[in-house]
């Protein structure tokens, strides 16, 4: 009976949420007119008004849905299904399952040394560190609710194949050597499975504790990058925008690089700027690429990825994905 109520409680309070979010919009309309403002601070506070509850709303649902998914991809799960995989299938099956497992760049890195230590190829190791904060399934989902299917689909294609073809590469250059000492001293040890099997009931647990966990810990800075998409809608002047990261700009593309990588944020934060500043003609691809070095490059993964990797490696790694980001932000200029 728990688990019926578990159940039926789920499915009201996503109807409940759907009808909030189809209202969202004329409430917004009505709480600006309400507000004493004019100008760019009126155009501000609209679009503040009504990104934030909706952008939180997908986000708290998607996590809801992708945490009961996750619950099927624990760390040893995902340990045992690599282990022993030869490069090339190792490759693609480790970016894979980057998009459906609960790590963010820095949270990957402990996962990272455990597939090391597991006799995981140290190429397969890195498709997964790329693809797992790049490309993960809530950035995907804002993604399709936010720009449609096309730029989802895409984006997760041009993802997957960073992940796959900087590991291959990586993996192809035999850097083992580049490991610090301590990794490499590790032997293997057998992965021991604790795993049971669980309920749908506690698959709704684990997508409850995923939106307590991940929204309860993201939504500040969510709504700090709302509120800077907001700035951006409000005062901003399009043809700056355009001029600065727009397609005529070739070098946009690279200064969005290297604008992100000192950055530390998820791709929720980042899905509100990337609204607002392609609502003032920024171009796909140089705003995508923006949003992939911060969740790939960031500065704060790099400290971490050194108590593990020789500087050395670390400049073959970051110099593979982003000449990989770089691709993709030209590709998509072409293309949209």
């Amino acid at each position: 009976m728990t688990g019926m109520r578990k159940i039926a409680g789920t499915g009201v309070a996503l109807t409940a949420g759907a009808a909030l979010y189809v209202f969202l919009q004329p409430a917004a309309v009505g709480l600006t007119a309400m507000l004493p403002l004019r100008g760019h601070l009126r155009d501000a506070a609209a679009f503040f008004l009504f990104e934030a509850p909706k952008v939180l709303l997908l986000l708290a649902v998607i996590v809801f849905a992708m945490g009961m998914v996750r619950s099927y991809f624990s760390a040893e799960r995902t340990r045992a299904l690599l282990s022993g995989r030869r490069e090339g299938v190792g490759n693609v099956l480790a970016a894979c399952l980057g998009i459906v497992t609960p790590f963010c760049s820095c949270s990957a890195v402990p996962l990272f040394v455990g597939f090391l230590t597991a006799g995981v190829p140290l190429g397969v190791t890195f498709s997964f560190l790329i693809t797992a904060p790049m490309v993960n399934e809530i950035a995907l989902g804002l993604l399709l609710a936010l720009f449609g299917w096309k730029v989802a689909a895409i984006y997760l294609i041009f993802g997957l194949g960073i992940g796959i073809a900087a590991g291959w590469v990586i993996g192809r250059l035999h850097l083992e050597g580049w490991l610090e000492n301590w990794v490499r001293n590790l032997r293997a040890a057998p992965a021991v499975s604790s795993e049971k099997s669980i309920s749908f009931a506690d698959r709704i647990d684990a997508g409850i504790q995923a939106v307590s966990d991940i929204v309860g810990k993201t939504w500040p800075y969510v709504l700090a990058g709302i509120a800077v998409g907001a700035f951006i809608h409000g005062y901003v002047p399009e043809g700056l925008m355009a001029a600065v990261m727009g397609k005529s700009a070739w070098w946009s593309v690279p200064a969005a690089v290297a604008l992100g990588i000192p950055m530390y944020s998820s791709a929720a934060a980042t899905i509100p700027i990337a609204e607002a500043l392609l609502a003032k003609g920024a171009a796909m691809g140089t705003v995508l690429a923006f949003m992939m070095s911060v969740t790939a490059l960031s500065l704060p993964e790099f400290v971490i990825l050194r108590k593990v990797l020789s500087l050395k490696l670390i400049a073959v790694f970051a110099a593979t994905v982003g000449f990989g980001i770089l691709l993709t932000g030209y590709v998509f200029n072409l293309m949209f």
